[in-house]
């Protein structure tokens, strides 16, 4: 019985002997090929990662850079404008604006232009049936007639006088008598002259019909586009009355607003770019007049800018942006905004490598509408994409490059 306890013990031992044996041989192969695994993975990732960073490099040919429009250029030092940003209204220029007012009241026989006409100089708007016309034509056909009744008087006398027929005191009275209807002849010529009537007009009054008397014409003074018409066929029209604005638009004015904290730095003699929206080409001008009071309600002044408009593009009424550089400031790094790219809330320039082309981030510091100081991310010397960034980040978003084009 003793004999068979000792043999089963050495069995139990022996077995626990084989099973730590075992575990520890087949366990270590197990961590080992765990290992190896991991390892691999790893390898993998990296070479993924790897992978990832050299396609950030995009090269391109000389014949690929022209078919994106891909411009390169070495960033430098430069001056950069600080601008100034201040609303406008195009207005019609003042010097070539005329309110058509009758010389004379009448009541509105025919209407010749109307609202958005353009008239010529001396054509004819409208037509007026006018008493106060035809009162004054014939005061200066009765006169013109006295005139002509007291010249024969006046030579009859002279005639007599010289001949010691009539006396002196009768040749006095009749040169006194035309003298007279001369200066009444003149005072109703005058007066046809503030209506507007020409000396060929008046002269041919004694041969125009009786129905003509009444018949007065509002003219354009100058060629223009009518703005404003305040007239209606049938329509009592007063002298004290607009019947039409007309304005010459072939220049305009630009009413800017100059607030109070920007007056010391707008002047007299400033370049102005005036926008006016994306459908209407920048027009660059000259500051001509500052008004030397600003508006006591909105503190500000106006500065007037006279434009050139060929092609009336620029309506009044028309609000607008008016830029002006007051001030250059030097920086070590400046590039125009078109080099820019954003991604994912930053900002992006691509630089050019001896691997291609790469997108570097980059610390914008000041900046106007065309160029931006590089703070961090691009220094001096260093080439860059100035045109076509936004290409370049498009295509290696897709891979469309080809083989051969992105590594």
């Amino acid at each position: 019985m003793t004999k068979n306890k000792t043999y089963f013990l050495a069995v139990a031992v022996a077995g626990i002997i084989v099973a730590i044996v075992a575990f520890r041989y087949f366990g270590a192969q197990g961590v080992q090929t765990s290992k190896v695994k991991t390892d691999s993975h790893q390898e993998e990732k990296h070479e993924e990662k790897g992978h990832d960073e050299t396609a950030k490099a995009i090269k391109l040919h000389d014949d690929d850079m022209k078919e994106f429009g891909i411009e390169v250029k070495e960033a430098g030092p430069g001056k950069l404008a600080v601008q100034l940003e201040l609303p406008g209204e195009i207005v019609a220029n003042p010097d070539r604006l005329a309110h058509i007012v009758p010389r004379v009241p009448g009541v509105v026989r025919q209407v010749m232009k109307n609202l958005g006409d353009f008239a010529s100089v001396g054509e004819t708007l409208a037509i007026l049936d006018s008493r106060e016309l035809a009162d004054a034509k014939a005061l200066y056909l009765a006169a013109s007639k006295r005139v002509e009744i007291a010249g024969t008087s006046l030579k009859r006398e002279d005639t007599l006088y010289k001949k010691k027929i009539s006396s002196e005191l009768d040749y006095l009275e009749a040169k006194k008598a035309f003298d007279e209807a001369q200066i009444e002849m003149k005072s109703a010529e005058q007066k046809l002259h503030t209506f507007s009537l020409s000396d060929d007009t008046i002269a041919k009054l004694p041969s125009q019909p009786d129905v003509a008397f009444t018949r007065y014409e509002m003219k354009a003074p100058f060629s223009g586009v009518i703005i404003e018409k305040h007239i209606a066929l049938g329509e009592l029209l007063k002298d004290d009355k607009d019947a039409y604005i007309i304005a010459d638009l072939s220049t305009v004015w630009v009413n800017i607003q100059v607030y109070q904290k920007d007056m010391l730095s707008v002047r007299k003699g400033q370049q102005v770019v005036v926008s006016a929206g994306k459908t209407v080409p920048d027009v660059i001008g000259t500051i001509s007049f500052i008004e030397p009071v600003a508006g006591t309600e909105a503190r500000t002044a106006l500065a007037h800018v006279v434009l050139p408009n060929p092609k009336g593009l620029l309506r009044p009424g028309l609000f607008v942006t008016a830029r002006l550089t007051v001030d250059e400031v030097s920086a070590p790094v400046i590039i125009p905004k078109t080099a820019l790219v954003s991604e994912g809330g930053k900002t992006e320039v691509f630089i050019q490598t001896e691997e291609g082309f790469k997108p570097q981030a980059v610390t914008l510091g000041k900046s106007n509408d065309t160029y931006a100081e590089v703070v961090e991310g691009l220094k001096a010397g260093q080439k860059y994409v100035a045109k076509g960034g936004f290409t370049l980040k498009a295509q290696m978003s897709k891979g469309a490059f080809g083989d051969g084009h992105g590594h």
